[in-house]
């Protein structure tokens, strides 16, 4: 009961923007659920960076970033993930992989976006495969 209190409290001083991402990476959680990817983890903090989304899909992991946006007027949200975000994410994957012990098992990145109307959820595109593991990194378990 306190905990609830808390959370609901504290989404009141969070700048919209952030609401507004918080509101969409909880709409890619069950978005992704509902399409028999099971959750891991949530904003795993990296040295450099932040995978807002892990899940498994079967035999593989999956990273997930989320992007969500009110209004598609200039470009698609995904396009935001230029190649310096590629490379903070690739990188961020790697240090989650070390955590577990570096096992043998397949991942991928994908990149789910979320379209806001009206502060609520319009439409979800879920991009699976978006990109590879950034060069020059590689993962060698």
């Amino acid at each position: 009961m306190l905990l609830r209190w808390w959370n609901e409290r504290k989404w009141r001083y969070l700048p919209e923007h952030l609401r507004t991402g918080r509101r969409g990476e909880e709409a890619a959680r069950r978005f992704l659920r509902r399409q028999g990817l099971q959750f891991v983890f949530a904003n795993f903090k990296a040295r450099r960076g932040e995978i807002d989304l892990i899940f498994r899909d079967q035999l593989s992991l999956v990273f997930v970033e989320v992007k969500t946006r009110s209004s598609e007027d200039w470009i698609r949200p995904a396009a935001a993930v230029d190649a310096d975000k590629e490379r903070i994410l690739s990188e961020a994957a790697l240090q989650y992989l070390r955590l577990l012990g570096q096992p043998l098992i397949s991942f991928r990145f994908d990149i789910v976006e979320v379209l806001m109307r009206d502060g609520m959820v319009g439409e979800i595109r879920h991009l699976p495969n978006a990109f590879p593991l950034s060069e020059p990194l590689r993962y060698l378990p």
